[in-house]
Order: C-alpha cells, then structure tokens, then sequence
C-alpha cells in the first residue's frame, strides 16, 4: 500500500489504529500547539487526544503528492472534555516532507484559524 492510500486510511479511523511505521524515528512535528521531535512524542501527542476529547472526527477533504511532499486539507472536530461537551472544529492543512525511505520525515499542520477562535468555541452554549 502506497503512502497516500495510508494516509487516507488513517485519516478514516483517527485517533485509532494509527500506521506508525509509516513515520521515521526521528520525524518533526510542529501545529499551533505542539511542536517536538520523535515518533514516541508523536504516539504520546495522539494517546493525549484520545484520552481527553471524545467523538473525535478528521475529514480528510483533500490529498496531493509531489516527489517528496504530501499535502492534505482536513477538518478536525471533536467534544470538549467540559460539562456541556462544546463541539470544538479546526479547518486546516497538513504539509508532509517524505524521506528517500518513502517514510513520513515532518508533519507540519497549518490552521485556518487562531488558537484563540479555538478557545472561544469553547464557550458557545448551544
């Protein structure tokens, strides 16, 4: 299975069930509030997630390949760990640098919006 077909894999069953092998040991990852080297640090990022936001969703709406970089354009939503569970959305981007290994060596996410947007989404009683 070929690099794009993974990733819209993994995309369909976020936060579960991740192809880890995909990414190099030492991969990059940078969004507005992470940024950190490894791939331990990167299952640990995903374990946070899955442990405190729940009905989390990632569309993927879009994924393009060149040589040696894969872009992808999502939108991320899930219930906020908060008594009245907001439903938090983030449109974004995700730009993938490839390796000669054909494994994942940076994730870099790109939001459409501020964090602060996000914080407010918080608060919106519905």
């Amino acid at each position: 299975m070929d690099l794009i077909e993974i990733i819209k894999s993994d995309y369909q069953k976020f936060p579960e069930a991740q192809t880890y092998s995909v990414y190099a040991e030492d991969v990059y990852f940078k969004d507005p509030v992470y940024e950190f080297r490894g791939l331990k640090r990167y299952q640990q990022m995903i374990g946070f997630i899955t442990t405190w936001f729940s009905s989390l969703k990632l569309d993927l709406h879009e994924i393009s390949q060149t040589d040696d970089k894969i872009t992808t354009r999502w939108t991320m939503s899930w219930n906020a760990p908060l008594p009245w569970k907001p439903r938090i959305s983030v449109d974004g981007w995700s730009e993938l640098s490839i390796n000669p290994d054909r494994t994942i060596a940076s994730h870099i996410d790109f939001w459409h919006c501020t964090k602060l947007d996000v914080i407010k989404q918080h608060f919106r009683f519905n």
